[in-house]
């Protein structure tokens, strides 16, 4: 029922949903953006395997920002992480390849 709430927080599957979806794109933009201006967006940078540390603090940081905006994180099945580190990565991957293929400064 739409009406329903979550684990007493006020998140209905929906809002919870969008949230976990929102928080992990946003994620995978800043790893880009913060990878290529500390590593670089050169050729070089392209063959740098720094830039998936930057992919690793962000999937492993979203974890306490959605406990403290409260989403449930205990509850979160394999599916779940699963999905976190997917859209993360995705989303990474296409913005640091445009930082890449366009040779933005950053």
């Amino acid at each position: 029922m739409a009406t329903e709430t979550e684990s007493g927080t006020g998140l209905t599957g929906h809002v919870r949903g969008v949230t976990v979806t929102t928080l992990a794109c946003l994620g995978g933009v800043a790893a880009a953006v913060l990878g290529g201006a500390i590593v670089g967006t050169g050729a070089e940078a392209a063959s740098d395997t720094r830039t998936l540390m930057f992919v690793v603090a962000a999937v492993a940081g979203q974890y306490p920002v959605l406990k403290a905006i409260g989403v449930d994180v205990a509850d979160f099945g394999a599916k779940d992480h699963l999905y976190v580190a997917f859209m993360t990565f995705t989303l990474w991957f296409i913005t640091f390849a445009i930082l890449l293929t366009t040779g933005a400064s950053l």
